[in-house]
Formats: C-alpha cells, structure tokens, sequence
C-alpha cells in the first residue's frame, strides 16, 4: 500500500514538472513581438532565426527572434517581399 502511494505521489510531481516546463515554453513562444520602422533603434547583437519567406508574390511580415547586446532575447517583425514574383 506504500508503495502505491509513493508511485502516485511520484507521478503527480512528475506531471506538475512537465505542465510547469510546457507552459514556459508557451511563454517563450508568446514572446512580445516589436514592429519595425525606420525610426527604430536597432540593438541585434545574435540573430536567433529568421521566418522562412513564403513563395507568393505580395508583401508579407517576417519575424526575426535576436539577442540584443544586454543577452535580452527579442522578436521583431518587418515586412518583406514575398518569393514567388517572375519577371516574365
């Protein structure tokens, strides 16, 4: 009967430990994004990643996850143009 009750005590830690590290992550993930314009100071010390521009031919926003110089980690959003524009 104690053993039962020490296993189920070590599962209910075990998934509070796993629920707290998700919601970190979706924290992560909800990250502040900050608009670019011309005015805007730019501080980007390590580029994370960058979006994958998608092929269509129009103006789209793009996010680019950086560290500024203080170690802050940020994303910042941007319009580029999209890949899929011939010339033909």
């Amino acid at each position: 009967m104690k053993a039962a009750l020490v296993v189920m005590a070590l599962c209910g830690f075990s998934a509070m430990a796993m629920a707290e590290e998700s919601g970190a992550k979706v924290a992560a993930q909800q990250q502040r994004i900050e608009h670019y314009s011309y005015s805007t100071k730019l501080d980007i010390a390590k580029v994370i990643s960058v979006d994958e521009t998608p092929n269509v031919c129009r103006v789209v926003p793009q996010h680019m996850t950086y560290e500024d110089s203080k170690g802050q980690r940020h994303v910042m959003e941007y319009l580029v143009m999209g890949n899929g524009c011939s010339n033909g």
